[in-house]
């Protein structure tokens, strides 16, 4: 499998969240081969399944959220660089 295969089923979702978000708004999607596989309620429902379904590594478990935050990520951190 490429190494890029989850940002593949990542770029798919933003391809196609504004669809996504009016039909699924807040639950968990597993988003296999560029399809929404299944929809979930939690994420924790999300991965037991998937896991049962799917091999670890093959599946993206995304919550299903307009904007930008629903994918990425802040870290902060105190540690300056000098």
């Amino acid at each position: 499998m490429k190494d890029n295969y989850l940002q593949i089923q990542l770029e798919y979702f933003k391809t196609h969240q504004d669809e996504l978000v009016e039909k699924y708004e807040g639950k968990f999607l597993v988003i296999k081969d560029q399809k929404v596989q299944n929809v979930y309620d939690t994420e924790t429902e999300a991965y037991t399944d998937a896991k049962k379904r799917f091999e670890l590594g093959t599946f993206l478990i995304q919550q299903c959220l307009p904007g930008q935050a629903s994918y990425t990520q802040t870290f902060h951190s105190r540690v300056a660089f000098s």
